[in-house]
């Protein structure tokens, strides 16, 4: 970690003191030699950093060596910062893109910078840093450091090299087939053999056997989801926290979030709902052997309600569990792989898409090195993901002979493969992975949000300069083709948008960072106190779980505090964060203090200079922001999605020069948007627009013509109150990195005169994926433009209430999903269409569409096309609900083959024609999968 951030630290040195200043404030400074000396001795430290990391894990001196120059680092980069907000703010002070610095005899400018690095006083603290660093340097010849070249790894080159954007398939599970088949046969079992309703069934193995993946499988198969009622998934993990279980089976029962944290009335609430059911529960990651935890839960009294068949899948590492749960007769118990089947894991991974005779090549390395895996599959997973980056013999070679097989003080023996794919990992990316270290086990993690925060600590910087969400995709990737991350979350559209960390992988990272990052549960912890007071000053991000309703309040001996920087509160429920608190956290760079229950944001909160990430979503009693949020120069995401009672936004927000991400989803209570964000030039996300044109401070919907930088999705709301003109002034066409657009006009029953001039006027940028589209009162005529969106992949029409057809889609090159909903005045769907006119006969039509919905044409009756078109090739998935009067599937349906799923509801006649078995056109559909009709 200390060599990633010591190259970004020489960025720094180079940049904020030779571009942002000129020769005379580094002479006022008298900083000058300073810096360079500094400079200096980094570069030949850095030489040393790879080896130097590598001993740390075994030599405690040279851990505490890294970590004195880790907190040099640090503080320096504290100054730099604070250096280049002082220029940011006399930047914004001035309303000029750059400072000019005359000489001090003629400009008042120079006085007051030379007043506000006076009052740092930044050049008295390099100079106090360059000495401490003189220490350090010295040191490092007692531990006899290899030379080597750090920075030989180029981070786009290591991600390049892999081609495949394929991830690593949870679900590929080898030698556990005996297991799979027991496990199933247990859960499909009528009942219990030895006479109970429910059945508990541990799966018991050491860490990285495989455990959660072998519950996935089976709580996915489809006889078993078939077969139970309910199905309820829970992470456990440790503490055993019987409240945060119970209520987390309950959210998934009733599938919204629980208001009660009484334990009584979660068992209640649960015993209603399972009541004659068939329930499947599974708790994973169970630690606890205490029985009166397990008693507690009463989940044993609760599951006798359930209908016979009922089970608990349990897993864990510990065989005390299973006896706790006296569960023993049931147990499956995950061995080490043998040899053949660990082989056969580690080559699906590390000789993916290569050719045969590669495989034959490294085939004898492979298997020497597999047998270092001890049968482990995350260690056979996680090696091949790492072999799969190396090309040639002689890295194979290498990896088997590394000296990290050798290590002792590890503290798990898996953490030796997981040490070697961490040391391949370019410096900047092992700083990513370190980082999610700030999070619980079985957090959810969401992709573009891990990369802010990664964007929020400056680890997504490039040598050539290239858009840090771009870096920060490429980083996610390359971890996730590595195997660090798994259980990968997909839209509709096969994106990934979140993952999980392995067990085993959370516990390598708290290992390396066991210092810097700390998580406090405060229900777990004993006194008021201890509950929110991190141990030590090395502490630089702090995760505070369960903090209870009132103002948060770090004790003022709390000497932890000052160098944080990154501040998270999790299932917690404050209302405020103490004035004393906040000038205790200076160095803060990360705060996210979302689903509490703020009511104020401190006005103290303009001290955090440093701040870049800033979360207050769903912060349920918040009703304005104050106007010190303006200070924060450095700001470069602020999240308030879902704070219901959001009235107002600070008028000077245009001062938030650094902003690149606003979200305000869902602030229902929100009037406008303050005019000052049409002047942030680097904004590149606003996920969500009201248009307000009655009001002079709001911004106007003309005023993100400026923004060309927006990018990923904008929601557009009321869109019916503005003029064509408006819309033109914004300029979607001009916005070619927005993927996602969404609009709604206002709806109401009366016909809107001017929604189809709007519509021409949105014509985006071709390279949009998505759009949807609602409550239009103009005609799909107006959606003219819609052709040349060649990349378009999903379309959503709903609620075009005074349209008569549909418009022409059949030749979007990339659509796969399409829903047409509320069109009530559409009678036919023909060869408007499919976009032909009547005597033509074109190639395929809606060549990639996946899935088709339409839902509530009280008046469609007809769909016909000519029966010559190829239309539809790789539909998998039709569904057609609230249709009354529709008579008839078209004919080209019967005949494609990809079609999986055909689901018909609320439609009187079609469901006469098409019912199972009876039904005069059954014979038509009844060779698809999975059909419903109802």
């Amino acid at each position: 970690m200390a060599e990633a951030l010591i190259s970004v630290l020489l960025e720094q040195l180079a940049s904020v003191v030779y571009q942002h200043t000129n020769e005379v404030v580094k002479l006022v400074l008298k900083a000058d030699k300073d810096v360079k000396s500094f400079s200096s001795k980094l570069k030949a430290i850095h030489g040393v950093l790879e080896d130097a990391e590598k001993k740390q894990v075994t030599e405690a001196r040279v851990r505490d060596w890294l970590q004195k120059l880790k907190d040099v680092s640090y503080e320096m980069d504290d100054v730099l910062d604070e250096w280049n907000t002082e220029i940011l703010k006399q930047q914004v002070e001035e309303g000029k893109k750059k400072v000019c610095f005359p000489t001090p005899a003629n400009c008042c400018c120079f006085g007051q910078v030379n007043k506000a690095i006076h009052h740092h006083n930044i050049a008295r603290r390099i100079k106090k840093l360059n000495e401490k660093l003189t220490v350090i340097a010295a040191e490092r010849e007692m531990y006899g450091f290899h030379q080597s070249t750090i920075g030989g790894h180029d981070d786009q080159q290591l991600i390049h090299r892999r081609k495949t954007s394929s991830l690593v398939d949870i679900s590929m599970i080898f030698g556990r087939e005996e297991e799979k088949e027991m496990l199933l046969s247990k859960l499909l079992r009528g009942s219990n053999e030895d006479g109970g309703r429910f059945l508990v069934i541990p799966i018991v193995g050491m860490g990285g056997m495989g455990k959660t993946t072998l519950a996935q499988l089976a709580y996915n198969n489809e006889k078993v989801t078939a077969h139970f009622h309910k199905k309820v998934w829970v992470c456990v993990s440790d503490p055993f926290d019987e409240i945060k279980i119970a209520k987390a089976i309950t959210e998934s029962l009733l599938g919204t979030p629980s208001s009660s944290n009484e334990l009584e009335i979660l068992l209640q609430c649960i015993k209603t709902h399972i009541e004659n059911k068939k329930l499947l529960l599974v708790l994973d990651d169970v630690w606890t052997e205490d029985e009166t935890k397990w008693e507690n839960l009463k989940l044993p009294i609760i599951m006798r309600s359930c209908e016979e068949g009922s089970s608990i899948l349990v897993t864990t590492r510990k065989q005390g569990v299973a006896k706790m749960m006296r569960a023993t007769n049931n147990m499956i118990y995950l061995d080490e792989l043998n040899d053949k089947d660990c082989l056969a894991l580690f080559n699906s991974i590390a000789f993916l898409d290569r050719e045969e005779d590669e495989a034959d090549e490294f085939g004898a390395i492979g298997k020497e090195i597999v047998k270092r895996c001890k049968g482990l599959p995350l260690a056979a997973k996680t090696l091949g993901s790492l072999l799969w980056y190396k090309k040639t013999r002689k890295e194979w070679w290498d990896v088997l002979n590394s000296k990290i097989w050798e290590l002792e003080e590890v503290e798990e023996q898996v953490f030796r493969p997981l040490l070697l794919s961490y040391y391949d990992l370019a410096p900047a990316i092992k700083r990513c992975l370190l980082y999610c270290a700030i999070f619980p086990k079985d957090y959810d993690l969401k992709k573009d949000n891990l990369i802010e925060l990664w964007m929020s600590q400056d680890y997504l910087n490039s040598k050539e300069k290239k858009e840090k969400k771009r870096i920060g995709q490429y980083y996610f990737e390359n971890l996730s083709m590595r195997s660090f991350f798994q259980d990968f979350r997909k839209d509709e559209m096969g994106n990934v948008y979140g993952c999980k960390i392995h067990d085993i992988v959370h516990d390598f990272v708290m290992f390396l960072t066991k210092k810097e990052c700390t998580i406090i549960d405060a229900d777990a912890a004993e006194g008021a106190n201890k509950k929110i007071e991190p141990s030590g000053d090395k502490v630089r991000h702090l995760t505070l779980i369960n903090v209870p309703e009132g103002p948060l309040s770090f004790p003022t001996s709390c000497y932890g505090c000052k160098n944080m920087r990154t501040l998270t509160l999790l299932d917690s429920s404050i209302t405020t964060i103490s004035s004393g608190s906040i000038m205790q956290m200076k160095c803060l760079r990360t705060l996210n203090l979302s689903g509490n229950m703020l009511d104020e944001v401190p006005k103290k909160i303009g001290e955090l200079i440093h701040l870049r990430y800033m979360d207050l979503s769903r912060s349920r009693n918040l009703k304005e922001l104050s106007e010190a949020v303006c200070d924060l120069y450095n700001l470069q995401t602020l999240v308030l999605v879902h704070c219901y009672e959001l009235e107002k936004l600070p008028k000077a927000m245009g001062k938030l020069i650094n902003l690149k991400h606003l979200y305000v989803d869902g602030c229902h209570m929100l009037e406008y948007l303050p005019k000052g964000i049409g002047s942030l030039k680097s904004l590149q996300v606003l996920d969500c627009f009201h248009v307000c044109e009655g009001d002079d401070e709001a911004l106007k919907f003309g005023d993100l013509g400026i923004m060309d930088q927006l990018q990923g999705s904008l929601k557009i709301g009321w869109l019916g109150k503005v003029d064509a003109s408006e819309i033109e002034k914004a300029q979607l066409g001009n916005k070619e990195h927005l993927s996602h657009l969404k609009v709604d006009f206002l709806g109401g029953r009366e016909q809107r005169k001017g929604d189809s001039e709007i519509v021409k006027a949105l014509q985006p940028h071709q390279n949009l994926e998505s759009l949807s589209i609602l409550w239009c009162h103009g005609t799909t005529e107006s959606l003219y433009w819609i052709k040349s969106l060649r990349n378009l992949r999903k379309l959503y029409l709903d609620g075009w209430r005074f349209c008569e057809f549909l418009p022409p889609l059949g030749k979007l090159p990339s659509l796969e999903i399409l829903t047409i909903m509320d069109m009530w005045n559409v009678k036919k769907v023909g060869v408007e269409f499919v976009g032909i006119e009547e005597e033509q006969v074109p190639g395929t039509l809606f060549p990639k569409l996946k899935r088709l919905c339409f839902w509530n044409m009280p008046n469609w009756e007809e769909w016909a096309f000519l029966s010559e078109i190829t239309i539809m090739p790789r539909l998998s998935e039709l569904r057609i609900e609230w249709c009354p009067k529709l008579k008839a599937l078209p004919n080209f349906l019967y005949k494609i083959k990809a079609l999986r799923t055909l689901e018909i509801v609320g439609c009187s006649i079609l469901e006469g024609e098409y019912e199972k078995g009876v039904g005069k056109e059954w014979h038509n559909i009844s060779h698809i999968p999975n059909v419903t009709v109802r």
